[in-house]
């Protein structure tokens, strides 16, 4: 499937999927599907925009817009742009995310808006649909809105992230999560965070200014190009995303001992590189017997003294397991320590298990994974459930809102 002919589609169903919750009101029937409003975008208006901004970072390898770099300021003013050619009027909050506003009908609803929107940032070498088609959709979205004069009852707020790639710091910041990481820390642009967010525009002393308390919004929808080829595998056109994992990263240290390759018999070694290995195979044994759509990815090892004739006496491997449930990824890391111990007895090595980073999944609203079904099938467009095994602004929303979003192929599974 060409991805650029499909985006007219997708951002159709982004654009139905407004109709039901905020301008047209519930169900007609308790169970029944919501009502969907004959609202169109304009597709090939869209990927104008995107043919336009893939020449921003476009280098030999890829694309190459890293948060708060040169060119990702070229590509925040390429995106402003087309905030005012939409009739929207963009501001960059103490974050640095770009955030306009349509007016809605209901003042009671005033204060709840929808949010729509993704991010435009890279990482070093990436994908052209990997945020930026989320972020122009939605726009996209905004202005088709009021070219046909639609009236939402919830305002429409449309906002482009700041550097999603970075670890979403512009969201994170934007729901009150910045304890969870350093201002100070350095972004993949040289600049610390503390310097990247005042290139862009942003201001940290006001930052408290900009927190959205849970309940501050009707719902957020994020449309995002799928991280993995199952779409385009099935031949299916639209992902209705249950939610986005959880994970859990670990450090495991491999304690043996290092003599000489040639001198010391095999019966008589404590080679921690054996231990690594036997240890790998048995995490992926585990994984593969347990029924799921968990993952757990052993991609990182360094050796000690990593010298061709000694035998390793230390070696440090990291694991990545990920589950749309959080009990799955507790009882998967108690299996992992409990391999660490029966491998090392067998190997007569000594294994430490540490637990590094930990996000909780992020389930999608219900409600909003019906509309987005009921959007897909209205528009004849096929469709599945389908959990997001990566990171995106929608996990962070998910903690002040019902959160939904929705996929599209990616050809081959390549995205970045």
């Amino acid at each position: 499937m060409n991805r650029r002919s499909f985006v007219r589609h997708s951002s159709a169903a982004a654009a139905a999927i407004l109709a039901p919750r905020a301008a047209y009101g519930a169900p007609t029937a308790p169970g029944s599907a919501p009502r969907i409003a004959p609202l169109h975008a304009n597709g090939a208006r869209l990927n104008s925009w995107l043919t336009q901004f893939d020449q921003v970072g476009r280098t030999a390898g890829g694309i190459n817009r890293v948060g708060y770099s040169d060119l990702d300021i070229a590509g925040r003013t390429f995106t402003m742009d087309l905030y005012r050619g939409a009739g929207l009027t963009p501001r960059i909050d103490a974050a640095g995310n770009i955030v306009a506003r349509l007016a809605g009908t209901d003042p009671d609803r005033a204060r709840t808006p929808i949010i729509i929107g993704s991010h435009i940032d890279s990482v070093t070498d990436g994908g052209n649909f990997d945020g930026p088609l989320g972020s122009f959709a939605a726009i996209e979205v905004a202005r088709s809105v009021r070219e046909q004069g639609v009236r939402l009852r919830h305002p429409l707020e449309v906002v482009v992230w700041a550097n999603e790639e970075g670890g979403l710091v512009g969201s994170k910041l934007a729901v009150g999560d910045g304890a969870s990481f350093s201002l100070d820390s350095p972004s993949r642009s040289g600049f610390s965070i503390r310097e990247g967010i005042a290139r862009i525009g942003g201001d940290v002393s006001r930052l408290e200014e900009i927190v959205r308390p849970r309940g501050s919004a009707a719902c957020y929808l994020e449309l995002h190009i799928e991280q993995g080829g199952l779409l385009d595998a099935a031949g299916l056109q639209v992902g209705v995303v249950e939610g986005i994992v959880g994970l859990q990263w670990l450090e495991i240290t491999i304690e043996g001992f290092s003599n000489h390759a040639g001198t010391t018999p095999m019966d008589q070694r404590q080679d921690a590189m054996l231990a690594a290995a036997k240890f790998t195979v048995a995490v992926n044994d585990a994984v593969r017997a347990m029924p799921g759509r968990h993952v757990a990815t052993i991609g990182s090892i360094i050796a000690e003294p990593n010298t061709r004739n000694v035998i390793a006496g230390r070696v440090k491997l990291s694991i990545d397991t990920r589950d749309l449930n959080g009990e799955t990824i507790t009882r998967l890391v108690a299996t992992f320590e409990r391999l660490a111990r029966e491998v090392g007895e067998a190997t007569n090595t000594r294994f430490s298990v540490q637990r590094m980073q930990r996000s909780s999944p992020a389930l999608a609203d219900a409600q909003v994974m019906t509309a987005i079904g009921a959007s897909a099938g209205a528009l004849g467009l096929s469709s599945q459930q389908m959990p997001s095994g990566a990171g995106h602004d929608a996990q962070m929303l998910a903690s002040i809102a019902p959160m939904g979003m929705i996929f599209v192929p990616s050809v081959g599974g390549i995205s970045h």
